[in-house]
C-alpha cells in the first residue's frame, strides 16, 4: 500500500513565486498595509485565492497580528449571545479577522484562565460580554490587548464599552403592565459573583428600575422580586417561588428572554393560563420569544448592533485609537400575547 504523505503547506514565497513579485509585496497584502499598487495587489490576492494560502496564526504573531479576536461568553446556552455574535461576524467579514470564541463560566477563577488562553494564543483584542471581574481586573487585561466591554455600565479610560439603556428597557415593560391594569407585578432578578459597583450590573439596574417604577405608581404592596438566575432553570424556580405568594402576582417581569422561558413553564405546570391568569415579559427579544407558540413580549436591546459596535471598537483600539469610547443601545419594547390586562376581580 502506498504511503500517504500530507500535502506540503503552501508558503508566502509560493504566493510570490506564482504572482511574480517579492515576498516583501505579498506580507503586505497579508497585513492589509500601504505600499503595493493596486493592481499587484490584486493579482497577489488572485494567486492566494487559488493557492489556497494561509497564513500561520503564530508566525503572524510574531510579525505583530494574528488577525483573531477572543470573545469571552458566560456560556453558550443564551440566545441573545447568538445575536450578538452575528453583529460581529457581520462587521469582521471582509476585514481578514476571525473571532475566537471561549466560555468564561460562572466564576470569576474560570473566567480569568478563559482570557489568559486567549491572550496566550496572542489574539489581536478581546470582547467580553457581561464580565464578572472587577473593573480593575478589567483594565489590567486592557493594558495587554485592545478590549471591548459588553453589558457594563462602568466607565474606564483603559477600554471600551457597549451596553443597553437599561433603565429605559425596564421602564418600558413595567409601565406596559401597569398600563394593561397590573398591580400585583413581580420580578424575576439574577444573581453571580460580579465584582463592580450594583449601578453598573444590568441586572441590578433592570431590577431596581422595577422597582422604582412601582414606587412610582403608588404600587409599593405590589412588589416582588426573586431573586434566581436568567437561565430557564431560575426562570422555573423563581416563578415557583413567586405563584406561591399570597396574594398572587397577576404579572411577571423576567429579566431576561430564557428566564421568562422558564417561569412560561412554572405557570404552565401550576395549571394557569398565559396570559389569562397571569402574564409573563422577558426581555432581550431573543429568536425564541418571536415563536408563534411562545409570543413572548419582550424587551429589543439589539444584539446585533451591539455585536456590530462591538466589532467596529475593538478593530478600532487595534488600529491605534487610545480614547475611551461608549455605546448605548435604545432598547424598545415588543409586545406580544404573553401580557393582557389582568382577569377580573384580580
Amino acid at each position: 500500500m502506498a504511503t500517504q504523505h500530507p500535502r506540503r503547506r503552501v508558503t508566502i514565497a509560493d504566493v510570490a513565486s506564482h504572482a511574480q513579485v517579492s515576498t516583501t509585496a505579498v506580507s503586505k497584502v497579508i497585513r492589509n498595509a500601504d505600499g503595493v499598487s493596486a493592481v499587484t495587489r490584486s493579482r497577489i490576492q488572485a494567486s492566494i485565492a487559488e493557492l489556497g494560502y494561509r497564513p500561520q496564526a503564530a508566525a503572524r504573531g510574531m510579525r505583530g497580528r494574528t488577525f483573531t479576536i477572543g470573545v469571552v461568553l458566560p456560556h453558550i446556552r443564551n440566545p441573545f449571545f447568538a445575536d450578538i455574535l452575528d453583529g460581529l461576524h457581520e462587521h469582521l467579514d471582509g476585514t481578514g479577522y476571525q473571532a475566537i470564541m471561549v466560555q468564561g463560566g460562572v466564576t470569576r477563577k474560570a473566567e480569568k484562565a478563559a482570557v489568559e488562553a486567549l491572550l496566550d494564543r496572542q489574539v489581536d483584542g478581546i470582547i467580553s460580554v457581561a464580565p464578572l471581574a472587577s473593573k480593575n481586573r478589567l483594565e489590567e487585561v486592557a493594558k495587554e490587548r485592545p478590549f471591548v466591554v459588553l453589558a457594563r455600565h462602568e466607565r474606564s479610560a483603559a477600554y471600551d464599552s457597549v451596553y443597553d439603556d437599561d433603565q429605559t428597557g425596564a421602564e418600558l415593560v413595567v409601565n406596559h403592565l401597569i398600563e394593561l391594569g397590573h398591580r400585583r407585578i413581580a420580578h424575576i432578578t439574577h444573581q453571580d459573583n460580579a465584582i463592580a459597583r450594583p449601578g453598573d450590573l444590568l441586572h441590578t439596574i433592570r431590577a431596581e428600575t422595577y422597582k422604582r417604577v412601582m414606587r412610582e405608581h403608588g404600587l409599593d404592596a405590589g412588589i416582588a422580586v426573586a431573586t434566581t438566575f436568567y437561565s430557564e432553570q431560575g426562570g422555573y424556580d423563581g416563578a415557583r417561588e413567586l405563584l406561591g405568594r399570597s396574594p398572587r402576582p397577576t404579572a411577571i417581569f423576567a429579566g431576561a428572554d430564557q428566564a421568562a422561558i422558564g417561569a412560561l413553564a412554572a405557570v404552565h405546570e401550576a395549571g394557569l393560563r398565559v396570559p389569562e391568569d397571569i402574564s409573563i415579559a422577558g426581555y432581550d427579544n431573543t429568536l425564541l420569544a418571536a415563536l408563534p407558540n411562545i409570543a413572548l413580549t419582550s424587551v429589543d436591546q439589539d444584539g446585533f448592533a451591539m455585536g456590530r459596535m462591538a466589532g467596529r471598537l475593538l478593530l478600532e483600539r487595534i488600529g491605534g485609537r487610545t480614547s475611551a469610547a461608549r455605546f448605548s443601545v435604545g432598547p424598545k419594547l415588543v409586545a406580544r400575547r404573553s401580557t393582557a390586562p389582568p382577569p377580573a376581580g384580580r
